[in-house]
């Protein structure tokens, strides 16, 4: 049987409707899942939404509606955003669901079991914005003078009985963890933040509410809903089936990697190994925090007016082409940015007049004038040394992918494509047609060859249109190719490109 591999996103918070950021998330972990699938591994891919909180409560207030009704209306945006992307997700999580509210539940009566858990009062600094409390410490004066958290949210001084979980008990441990296994947390520079958030020390942390009532309810404690985040956590299990012993939590769990935005990865690498280690289940293998997607180079926000619909841009570029840009402009794990002029640059540089031209001026050569019959690779030391350049490009690729590392991997392939452009200027089988036929067939059947293998290393990131290219020519192979199509037609800037930027 095949190697398991299971990878989740941080589920998204329904409260608005999906942004660009939540798209690049779930885009470079749907990557991840196509490479892994690719390779062999028995993938399981996890996305969702973290449906309960405060600021839920409120944003359904303020529509005049129940916060069940509104989840399910939010909820539905961020699954139809993930099935419009191309995101190949086995299993879709809501935290309103029955089955994660016991599975909440479950993990919470094995923290109390262990002695882990206490009745307190809880008086401090929290963000409804946020949904977490801050030590006094951590946060900043805004310049009208009222107290921010590190995010740059507003808190507010908070008093009411709480249950806390024995976080300081769990310094230690955490540290010897993250020393026994350095890559739990990657890249390196988050790995440094939160050893010194633990070496710092850890307080007892808040795990309950009494001022609202939606959210998964405290087990035996009336009155009292769970911390949004120990709920929010808890999906990456439950859709393994916890607590039940299912087949697909001996099979999947634990987590080869949960991946998430830099801003949470404290919530990721501190409290839930911590609930996990009490709670006496294995912890996941990796928290990977990827950086910012900036537009412009500044953070996305509603008063600035910068936030950007992802399946508007979908629409005016293509989802390819997108999720393309995506994961070849920026370094993965760092911050990035994006524009409108920067997709249409980077996708007609390399999709339109690189890739997918080489793909429609050979196989047009082969339908015009070998009546769509693909020939065979030719067998000179330039045609062999073409392909070996694209089988270390497409080895190369693999290596970096594994690693997260998209761009650098994007441009590995695109090294094998400026070396098949290179072959075919060379060998110009447009002049060899009347010179030497047989030559130009050979030329032709290299670059086939060439071309398909390219396809195929690009899946991932260019789902549909790279299969497409993949069925053309093999259908081709038991036939005759039918009139190539132009994969990649190039972009054009829209005129109200301020609208997209």
């Amino acid at each position: 049987m095949s190697e398991p591999y299971y990878i989740t996103t941080a589920i998204s918070y329904p409260n608005g409707p999906p942004h660009i950021g939540h798209a690049y998330e779930a885009i470079a972990a749907d990557v991840i899942a196509r490479f892994q699938r690719a390779q062999g591994r028995d993938v399981r891919f996890q996305t969702g939404t973290d449906e309960h909180g405060l600021k839920m409560a409120q944003a359904a207030r303020a529509e005049g509606v129940e916060p069940q009704a509104f989840a399910d209306k939010m909820s539905l945006l961020f699954q139809e955003m993930c099935d419009i992307l191309e995101v190949s997700y086995d299993r879709f999580i809501r935290t309103s669901e029955p089955a994660h509210h016991r599975a909440s539940q479950a993990i919470w009566t094995a923290m109390a079991e262990k002695g882990d858990l206490y009745l307190g009062r809880y008086e401090g600094w929290y963000s409804v914005r946020d949904e977490a409390y801050y030590d006094e410490s951590e946060l900043t004066q805004g310049d009208d003078g009222e107290k921010l958290s590190p995010q740059g949210t507003p808190v507010e001084w908070t008093v009411e009985e709480s249950w806390f979980f024995r976080l300081s008990a769990y310094q230690a441990k955490l540290l010897d963890h993250y020393a026994a296994n350095p890559d739990f947390i990657r890249p390196e520079s988050r790995r440094n933040e939160v050893v010194r958030f633990v070496e710092g020390g850890l307080s007892d942390l808040s795990i309950s509410r009494t001022s609202f009532d939606w959210g998964v309810k405290a087990p035996g404690s009336e009155g009292h809903v769970m911390y949004v985040w120990l709920d929010a956590l808890t999906n990456y299990i439950t859709g393994l089936g916890y607590p039940e012993d299912t087949e697909l939590w001996r099979r999947y769990w634990p987590a080869d990697v949960h991946l998430i935005g830099k801003d949470v990865v404290r919530f990721h690498a501190v409290y839930w190994p911590a609930f996990l280690m009490s709670a006496g289940i294995e912890l996941p293998r990796q928290v990977y925090g990827h950086g910012f997607l900036l537009s412009r180079g500044e953070k996305m926000s509603k008063s600035i007016g910068n936030v950007v619909d992802p399946l508007v841009l979908a629409e005016r570029f293509g989802v390819d082409q997108l999720r393309y840009f995506l994961m070849r402009e920026v370094s993965f794990g760092q911050d990035g940015s994006y524009s409108a002029e920067a997709i249409v640059n980077r996708v007609n540089a390399e999709l339109a007049n690189s890739f997918g031209n080489l793909a429609q001026r050979t196989l047009s050569m082969v339908y015009k004038n070998l009546d769509g019959a693909i020939p065979a690779p030719g067998k000179q030391p330039e045609d062999a040394e073409l392909l070996a350049k694209v089988d270390a490009a497409v080895k190369e690729l693999d290596e970096h992918f594994e690693e997260f590392a998209f761009s650098v991997g994007l441009e590995a392939w695109m090294t094998a494509v400026f070396a098949c452009n290179a072959y075919v200027d060379t060998a110009a089988p447009w002049v060899l047609r009347k010179s030497d036929p047989e030559r130009m067939a050979d030329v032709l059947g290299t670059l086939v060859v060439a071309i398909r293998k390219l396809a195929q290393a690009v899946v991932p990131v260019v789902p549909a249109s790279a299969q497409k290219l993949i069925d053309t020519i093999d259908a081709a192979l038991q036939g005759a190719l039918e009139q190539p199509v132009p994969i990649f037609p190039r972009l054009e800037l829209p005129a109200e490109e301020g609208e997209a930027a």
